[in-house]
């Protein structure tokens, strides 16, 4: 069973920003599935790694869009980003420090949070 599993809510309208949470969704399943099966500290670092490239790069994506909507709280969904980055950077160092046990459940915790929260108020916002 999936660790994320893709909902309705989570869709945005804007089709480039739900095909990324969707791609985000799978990469975080995939490494729930990977530190279930007992993946080792290379591979789990390694997956880290792409999922933080992937999700800063989405960030990226979505402050471009509120900054061309001229989105009214840009500042304080920018902060959640910095905010949820540097969680995922402190579960990176965790997962170094052999720390993985709730690991996977962080991930999915943060991601589906900011879906529900930041990521819903600003697409109801721009009526996208």
């Amino acid at each position: 069973m999936p660790l994320i599993t893709w909902r309705k809510e989570f869709e945005t309208g804007v089709a480039e920003v739900d095909h990324e949470h969707k791609q985000l969704v799978d990469l975080i399943n995939d490494l729930a599935n990977d530190l279930a099966a007992g993946a080792g500290k290379e591979r789990i670092r390694l997956f880290l790694g792409e999922v933080f490239a992937r999700i800063a790069a989405h960030f990226a994506l979505e402050e471009s869009l509120m900054r061309k909507h001229r989105y009214d709280e840009y500042e304080a969904h920018k902060a959640e980003h910095e905010i949820l980055l540097d969680d995922i950077r402190d579960i990176m160092d965790e997962a170094e420090a052999d720390h993985t046990e709730a690991l996977s459940a962080k991930v999915g915790d943060w991601f589906v949070g900011h879906f529900r929260t930041a990521d819903a108020r600003l697409h109801r916002k721009l009526g996208v």
